[in-house]
């Protein structure tokens, strides 16, 4: 069975931090969430980490790249979010 999530916790946001759809830009540590929906299409969600809230990464919902799956969209993810500069989510023609 592949694995549908992958979570990394208290990781340090670049300078700019994460662009999110409901408060616009986070910083500093962040809780990062890359989980599979059913329809193929990945979820990419941000939290300040500990916190309860989580926000969508602008431009997630994203499809689910066929080379590397989920866990190379993830490590994707996390890339622009340690690199920060109101990083959002990848896109299909984005690496």
């Amino acid at each position: 069975m592949s694995t549908t999530r992958h979570e990394n916790l208290y990781v340090e946001a670049g300078p700019g931090g994460v662009m999110t759809d409901e408060v616009g830009v986070v910083t500093g540590e962040l809780d990062v969430v890359t989980e599979a929906r059913p329809d193929g299409l990945a979820a990419v969600r941000v939290r300040y980490s500990e916190a309860d809230e989580w926000y969508v990464m602008t431009g997630a919902p994203v499809p689910v790249p066929p080379e590397g799956g989920l866990a190379a969209l993830h490590a994707e993810v996390l890339r622009r979010v340690r690199a920060g500069d109101a990083a959002e989510a990848p896109r299909r023609a984005d690496p």
